[in-house]
């Protein structure tokens, strides 16, 4: 005869119910770790045996320039996509860790939105995709928070939506805003006709670890930790995200996430009277053109070819109007090759500044758009501010350099003190800065690199590149010794970052012992290259 009462009996009965749920889910925890495990042995695996197989590949056909490059080109996509895998691992360890901090600092909507494009949009052309990018009438283009995150939240989306559409499928993405006093909510939207999720993984979307499929079926790669990430992120910038999907009929993701913003004006009297020519097909950016230019009292022409192009410059001519700019826009006619185009123009008209509006990156077409002639470049998609600014720059005379414009900078006669432990990252550095004619002087830690400013006469270096991680002192270290000394370069000194430290926190550090910026390895030769274009005369 038992001695529980019904009441006990309950009680006993959901203490099993519990104990089996959390038995349960601890399984489900283990398994999906298991298959965490084997997918990222795979996964990593994959880019690896790329990267050994492609430099053994480069070195036995080291003297047929199109085979090297080639097997550069695919050595460079698979290191770029190892390290995304090492990046998610590393970035939902601090998270679950409670060391991720995120940083609020200035920034250009439109440079961000930029930035996302030329990530995803070749990852899209590839796959055939019909991509849509689209924004709405945005006024707030200066936010504060964390650029860093935000592209790394919008680039996961979008990429799985390519990864996750069939080829040649559609993909739309949105960016819009809702604006009350100084904070801007910003709306993301991203929805594609790829192959959905069931309801039961839309409960489990954001486990760490969870796929729609294994990457050793579908040929997906990724860790699993992508949307896990993105929704700590968002929720840690106090946002929203929804997910809607269907299996076979696409997935929509929406996400909301307010920063702080203000509205500056921008002075465009210098454009007044000015006449520009846009050839554009795109009948959004037309329109964008048109409301944004509509104040500004410059005479706007709109046309969809450049043979329409040269009958206006031709009409402006026989009427003695001179026109001052062309735009290429980013969708010419079928046939019409925009550089083409630009030299043209420039032949004919030597004193026309030509603009070109582009969502590709600037330093991949830099220099046939050089030779083309083309004075400014901007950066697609655009805003208010962003365009009146260019055409300011290039049409009223202030003398800036253009926009976007990441030549090698000149830096003769200029030294930098190059601090680096690592003899391949202190060769990779040297070959690189060697382009811009500077000269160079190394140290292998901190130590040393104390010892050579502390020896030079003030003012000899123009620039110092410090790593943090060194034997005997570290970069932290050697900054602060610097900073401390009495001379009056000292506190002048530009000292910049140059590591593999680069959380948030990481950044953090370095300013506040005493270093002006920070540059994240793998060094992004362009935005070396945009920092040392600060010091060329």
């Amino acid at each position: 005869m038992s001695d529980y009462g019904p009441e006990q009996f309950q009680k006993l009965s959901a203490e099993c119910e519990r104990l089996k749920k959390e038995l349960e889910e601890a399984k489900a925890s283990s398994e999906a770790k298991e298959n965490f495990l084997s997918n990222m042995s795979h996964d990593i695996r994959t880019p690896m045996n790329a990267i050994v197989g492609m430099t053994a590949l480069a070195k036995n056909h080291i003297d047929e320039k199109s085979r090297v490059m080639d097997a550069l080109d695919k050595i460079e996509v698979a290191s770029a996509h190892l390290l995304s895998l090492i990046n998610d691992v590393l970035d939902m360890s601090r998270i679950n860790s409670g060391r991720m901090r995120l940083v609020e600092e200035r920034f250009q909507l439109g440079d961000l939105l930029h930035e996302i494009l030329v990530i995803v949009q070749p990852m899209s052309d590839a796959r055939g995709h019909e991509f849509v990018f689209e924004t709405g009438t945005i006024d707030r283009e200066s936010l504060y928070g964390d650029p860093l995150r935000l592209r790394q939240i919008f680039v996961n989306i979008i990429s799985n939506a390519v990864k996750y559409t069939k080829e040649k499928g559609r993909i739309r993405v949105g960016i819009s805003e809702e604006t009350s006093g100084d904070t801007t909510v910003l709306i993301f939207e991203c929805k594609d006709n790829g192959i959905g999720m069931s309801e039961d993984f839309l409960q489990r979307i954001y486990d760490p670890f969870e796929r729609v499929h294994s990457s050793t079926i579908s040929g997906i790669e990724g860790t699993g930790l992508g949307m896990s990430i993105v929704k700590k992120l968002v929720e840690e910038m106090r946002g929203t995200i929804q997910i809607e999907s269907r299996e076979g009929a696409g997935t929509d993701v929406f996400i909301r996430i307010p920063l702080k913003s203000e509205v500056l004006s921008v002075d465009a009297e210098s454009i007044r009277g000015k006449r520009l020519i846009v050839i554009e097909n795109d009948a959004g950016l037309i329109e964008q053109y048109r409301r944004y230019l509509d104040e500004t009292g410059l005479e706007l022409q709109c046309v969809g070819s450049s043979s329409d192009a040269v009958s206006a410059l031709a009409e402006a001519d026989y009427l003695g109007n001179t026109v001052d700019g062309v735009i290429i826009g980013r969708k010419l006619l079928p046939g019409e090759d925009l550089f083409e185009v630009a030299s043209y123009l420039k032949k004919a008209k030597p004193a026309l500044s030509i603009i070109l509006a582009d969502n590709h990156r600037f330093e991949e077409i830099e220099y046939r758009a050089e030779r083309a002639g083309i004075d400014r470049f901007l950066p697609i998609p655009f805003f208010r501010k962003s365009l009146i600014r260019t055409l300011t720059e290039c049409l009223g005379g202030t003398g800036r350099e253009a926009h976007g414009a990441l030549s090698i900078p000149d830096l003769s006669g200029k030294t930098i003190l190059l601090a680096e432990d690592n003899m391949i990252n202190r060769e990779i550095a040297k070959e690189i800065l060697s382009s811009t004619k500077v000269s160079i002087e190394t140290a292998e830690n901190g130590q040393e690199a104390v010892r050579l400013f502390s020896a030079s006469e003030p003012f000899f270096y123009t620039l110092i590149l410090m790593d943090i991680q060194m034997p005997v002192m570290d970069g932290y270290s050697a900054v602060s010794a610097i900073r401390a000394m009495e001379r009056p370069d000292a506190s002048s000194i530009p000292i910049y970052a140059m590591t593999a430290n680069a959380f948030a926190e990481d950044i953090e550090k370095a300013h506040k012992a005493g270093m002006n910026g920070h540059l994240a390895k793998p060094v992004d030769v362009n935005a070396l290259m945009q920092l040392l274009r600060r010091f060329a005369e």
